[in-house]
């Protein structure tokens, strides 16, 4: 959610969907997409299905301008009617939580844990204490990635909110179950009063809608992220790499290239998905017909790209 409008926030929702009615979830949730752009502040939403074994929820992103936009969608007389008539198809309650856009915690991942603790009350405190303990172990995890930690919303969210990132599901799994970790916990039982986690699969799909519920074909994927990176990497090292950070900085070759990665990382976690909704029609599509034609069109935006990028 990297370059998210000052303010904005994402409704996180993770949901577990009884055997045999994934299809019927992903129309019940193609609907609820149609419902929910008519409302105020509404930016966008992306849909990631289960990716067993380590993720096995659906895992429904929902971004507003504002906290009140989101919690005015929350509260909504129309969500809460399209609620009640999803729940004969999930096994067990939602987590919904509130995040706020553009902090470094929840960019994108291989593998993100999002835990929620509700305490006892009026020992705040000692959670905190314990927290910035937690912090500090979890921080030296091999392949740990980032962290952040959300406090709970008077009136819209009561749990504590913890994201933790790491480089791969191994990782992850490694440091949950840790002797470290679980001694941790064991302490926290005398002021936490409900604790769970859930894990998220993240990648190439999070730049991608999937109102249906199923992440397009990774070499879809592929394409659509190789025409929105060609242009950024050429443009960025003729214009800037080159004549600025090593010709008047003079920065080595090596460290000028990081500087131009990292640029195109980040303006790509705005591109690809600005792309991406613009070739929904293919992405989307099982049709051969519509695979073939998509592709070709990809295919001209190259040699076009080629084309003008040859002349410069």
């Amino acid at each position: 959610m990297s370059g998210a409008p000052e303010g904005s926030v994402t409704i996180v929702t993770q949901t577990r969907v009884l055997k045999g009615q994934d299809h019927a979830f992903a129309d019940w949730q193609e609907e609820t997409r149609r419902l929910i752009a008519g409302f105020p502040g509404f930016i966008e939403q992306s849909v990631a299905p289960p990716a067993p074994p380590a993720q096995v929820d659906w895992v429904i992103l929902q971004r507003f301008a504002s906290t009140e936009d989101a919690v005015g969608w929350l509260k909504s007389p129309e969500r809460l009617a399209r609620i009640s008539g999803v729940q004969h198809m999930l096994a067990g309650r939602d987590d919904v939580h509130l995040v706020r856009d553009g902090a470094a915690g929840v960019l994108p991942s291989p593998v993100s844990v999002v835990i929620a603790t509700r305490l006892k009350s009026g020992q705040e405190a000692a959670y905190r204490a314990w927290e910035q303990r937690m912090t500090m172990l979890q921080s030296r995890a091999p392949g740990f990635e980032g962290y952040r930690l959300e406090a709970p919303i008077p009136g819209v969210q009561e749990d504590f909110l913890a994201i933790l990132r790491f480089d791969t599901q191994e990782h992850l799994e490694a440091w949950l179950g840790s002797p470290q970790r679980r001694a941790m916990l064991e302490e926290a039982r005398a002021f936490i009063e409900e604790f769970h986690a859930r894990t998220v699969r993240t990648g190439f799909e999070q730049w991608f809608s999937a109102p249906r519920g199923k992440a397009p074909p990774p070499w879809k994927q592929s394409m659509l992220v190789l025409l929105a990176l060609y242009p950024v990497v050429f443009l960025f090292g003729h214009l800037v790499q080159i004549p600025l950070l090593m010709g008047e900085a003079g920065l080595p070759f090596a460290v000028a290239l990081f500087i131009g990665n990292a640029v195109s990382v980040l303006l790509l976690t705005r591109l690809v998905p600005w792309v991406s909704r613009r070739f929904d029609w293919w992405l989307q599509s099982p049709a051969p017909r519509t695979d073939a034609l998509g592709a070709g069109v990809i295919l001209a935006f190259y040699a076009v790209l080629i084309a003008v990028f040859v002349r410069v």
